[in-house]
């Protein structure tokens, strides 16, 4: 998976929509915010970045596999048309990276040792705190 995946804008669905917040008399009247749809099942990325796609843990993914996508942080439409893409454009390319399995480690022997040995002496100190026997 060495080049980047050019999505199709065929595949790709936009619904204008009507920003939230702040903005005075303009946010009431103009739909700025964008909504973004990409059916990963049914769109035309390999099977294997399908699966990862779906398997990722994102609130954006819907149960049956459509990427809803908000975008509002401009007050221009095509900006947060171009916001959206590029977040989605960004998801794609999350799970086209390789997964590179992590390699378990020890510790070293002598990081061992003065572990221990730091327990020991923080235990000496809190029973060094007891009452005092004569």
């Amino acid at each position: 998976m060495g080049a980047p995946i050019v999505l199709l804008p065929a595949e790709i669905e936009f619904n204008a929509i009507r920003a939230q917040g702040s903005g005075g008399q303009n946010v009431n009247k103009v739909a700025t915010a964008v909504h973004l749809r990409f059916d990963v099942p049914a769109s035309s990325l390999p099977d294997e970045v399908k699966a990862r796609l779906l398997g990722l843990r994102d609130a954006r993914i819907s149960g049956d596999g459509v990427i809803v996508i908000k975008a509002q942080r401009f007050n221009s439409q095509d900006k947060n048309r171009a916001d959206a893409l590029a977040r989605l454009q960004a998801m794609v390319d999350l799970a086209t990276r390789p997964i590179i399995p992590r390699k378990p480690t020890r510790p070293k022997r002598s990081a061992q040792l003065k572990r221990l040995a730091k327990k020991a002496q923080r235990g000496q100190i809190k029973t060094l705190r007891g009452k005092v026997s004569d």
